[in-house]
């Protein structure tokens, strides 16, 4: 008689169970082992925003990979148009110039939900989330949120998603002392911001659910036309996550999100470490 397997448990048989790489114990982990000399080159970045002004001087590296804009018809059918599409309002360009100032060869894709306000339906933003997930992407910024308690579960369902498909979603934390999802979910890389400049310096919050603080405060960003802004918010925090996790994805592309975690509490600038000062966080 054949014996059957508990529900879930076919991944430890014998014969299924994975063998994996080891990583290094967090106290021996370098930002050179992390991520030095990586461009993120090969890695899906999704910057689920306004669009992204491809031409601007600003983005370096290669054009914008693809594109989707997401809208709803007078019946309230969601449609996805993938030809390329300009921004909307310049912060979804913004992002895209942080992330590539930091890993300058990532694949962009601009997922377009807001609109010429920067604004926009929890209903697209959540198809343009779910269009990222399916569609092999494994960074998200999400320089965006909504404090709405209808989109909580929609928007928690689709990070546990992102959690378990090892899709990275890098989400920046309201501006205003109110909770918003998806930042306030475990399952994220949630960011807020600090005042220093440089690029790679970022700080480990012990006291989540805001859990990585990045630069933020007084930033020169591309905008439209191909003009500048000088901007603060969360919102320009999380693109510095966004890009230091494409650079270690291109040299550890296996990494789960709870690894990725870890490695970014470990690099903190303001985590003690045995092997390195401080400032070497930032190498």
């Amino acid at each position: 008689m054949i014996e059957r397997r508990p529900a879930f448990s076919a991944a430890f048989a014998p014969e299924a169970l994975r063998q994996l790489a080891p990583i290094p114990p967090l106290d021996e982990i370098t930002a050179e082992w992390a991520w030095g000399d990586s461009t993120g080159k090969g890695v899906k970045v999704a910057v689920i925003d306004s669009g992204i002004e491809s031409s601007h001087p600003g983005l370096s590296g290669p054009p914008v990979a693809g594109y989707v804009r997401i809208t709803e018809d007078p019946d309230g059918a969601l449609c996805h148009d993938t030809s390329p599409h300009a921004d909307a309002f310049g912060h979804g360009t913004a992002c895209a110039g942080i992330i590539r100032g930091i890993a300058p060869e990532c694949e962009l894709y601009s997922v377009q939900v807001l609109g010429p306000r920067c604004g926009g339906k929890g209903i697209i933003f959540a198809a343009g989330l779910r269009w990222a997930i399916d569609n092999g992407m494994q960074v998200c910024n999400l320089s965006l949120g909504t404090t709405m308690k209808d989109f909580f579960g929609i928007l928690h369902e689709l990070a546990d998603l992102a959690y378990f498909k090892n899709v990275m979603l890098v989400a920046a934390a309201n501006n205003m002392p109110i909770p918003s999802f998806p930042a306030v979910y475990s399952s994220v890389i949630s960011v807020a911001c600090h005042d220093l400049k440089d690029p790679l310096l970022y700080y480990y919050n012990p006291e989540p659910p805001v859990e990585f603080g990045a630069p933020g405060i007084g930033l020169r960003v591309p905008w439209l036309g191909g003009g500048w802004l000088t901007v603060s918010g969360n919102s320009f925090a999380a693109p510095h996550i966004t890009g230091i996790v494409a650079r270690i994805l291109a040299k550890h592309p296996a990494l789960t999100v709870f690894q990725m975690k870890s490695i970014l509490r470990a690099l903190a600038a303001n985590v003690a470490h045995p092997n390195r000062d401080t400032a070497s966080a930032t190498s």
